[in-house]
């Protein structure tokens, strides 16, 4: 699907690590040249002609990811570096000053390190506590589950909506409305969500949330962060300086910008926002539900072949994604990426930052597979054709 759009599949290359960044459209890339060919000025800086064209650019790119996202304000749109900087955002400039000893927050042993280290963090600094949602069978985040964890000092439930292991999807909406009821916060890593579903906020009515461009056919160094306006109006910033700030002559006199510029201090990644709105534009132009059922028919095709082959370990057989989790019998996962790339295929091998999920699966790093819309169904088949042939993966270890 679309293949041509893509520089990097003229090159005999198949790749499937998707999950850890997309290849870029040649849209997005011309739209990143435009801009440093032909109006390369500062953003809300200048009064002139070209920064006021900059300007333009970098707040249409707002409003794209306010409809991509339907959130209800365009301040609730805050630009930062990607998923990592605004999970940071959202624990240490919120969740810092709201929480007190012994307060709790629930994560998963599934979340990305970005959802993890920011609130272990927390734990050195606040007293507070980090406990586990348990996972089921299939390490699902189930409703029965997360009830059953929840008590009086819970305070916040930080998750990802689509894990970048498992693939699994989690019920969101029902989660942030059971939190609601107890008055429990909702922390959304939408970093794998977001390039393959659509996300409606003021329908999950998720408190706050993160992603990245790079994910999502966009470039690198860009993300958003989401929060229900009420709540940012109340986010310390973490950086200050230039472009953030009303004015200031002294300690006692300093008054910053309103929303969203006093939490975009600094001169930002222009030309990545910039590119990031090509990247909504091709990504709109196809649609979230015919990439999402391209990726499952994937999915399927690849779980199937895999199956008939016995020396290889699928450790998330059920999934609603595009990822294939999976090991080589008496291989190291490494060893097995190190043998695809000799023929050009490109996995992710290891933990996939992940780090605590061996805990709950009991196996260590894994062989990755993560499809999107641009994978076909020969690309796969290449790749299972090298599986398949145990006594070479062996013999190209040595």
């Amino acid at each position: 699907m679309n293949r041509e759009d893509f520089p990097l599949l003229k090159q005999d290359i198949i790749y499937f690590d998707n999950s850890a960044t997309s290849l870029k459209p040649k849209v997005v890339i011309d739209a990143i040249n435009d801009y440093y060919t032909n109006y390369p000025a500062n953003a809300h800086r200048g009064d002139y002609d070209l920064s006021y064209k900059v300007d333009q650019a970098y707040e249409n790119t707002r409003e794209l990811v306010k409809e991509f996202i339907n959130a209800r304000y365009l301040e609730e749109i805050v630009f930062t570096s990607g998923t990592t900087q605004g999970l940071n955002m959202i624990v240490k400039g919120f969740f810092k000053e709201y929480l007190e000893e012994d307060d709790e927050v629930l994560i998963t042993k599934a979340e990305h390190a970005s959802n993890v280290l920011p609130w272990f963090k927390l734990v050195e600094d606040l007293n507070i506590k980090v406990n586990y949602i348990p996972l089921d069978s299939n390490y699902y985040l189930t409703m029965d589950n997360l009830k059953k964890v929840v008590n009086e000092h819970t305070k916040v439930i930080s998750i990802a909506g689509i894990t970048n292991v498992i693939g699994d999807e989690r019920p969101i909406k029902e989660i942030c409305e059971y939190a609601h009821q107890h008055n429990i916060f909702v922390v959304l890593d939408a970093a794998q969500m977001a390039p393959h579903k659509k996300i409606d906020v003021q329908d999950l009515d998720v408190d706050f949330l993160a992603f990245s461009a790079h994910k999502m056919l966009g470039p690198t160094g860009v993300g958003v962060l989401y929060g229900k306006k009420e709540l940012l109006e109340h986010l310390i910033p973490l950086e200050f300086g230039g472009g953030m700030n009303e004015s200031f002559d002294n300690p006692n006199e300093v008054y910053l910008k309103p929303l969203p510029l006093r939490l975009e201090a600094g001169t930002q990644n222009i030309a990545g926002v910039i590119g990031f709105g090509a990247a909504i534009k091709y990504l709109n132009n196809i649609g979230l539900d015919k990439i999402h059922n391209h990726e499952l028919m994937l999915r399927k095709y690849l779980i199937d072949k895999l199956l008939k082959i016995k020396h290889i370990d699928i450790i998330n057989l059920e999934s609603d994604s595009g990822i294939v989790a999976f090991n080589v019998n008496k291989v190291f996962s490494q060893d097995v990426a190190y043998y695809l790339n000799k023929y050009n295929i490109c996995v992710r091998a290891g933990n996939h930052c992940a780090k605590i999920l061996k805990n709950a699966v009991g196996v260590t790093n894994t062989v990755r597979v993560s499809l999107y819309f641009y994978n076909t169904t020969e690309e796969i088949d290449s790749l299972v054709e090298l599986l398949s042939n145990y006594d070479k993966i062996l013999s190209e270890m040595v």
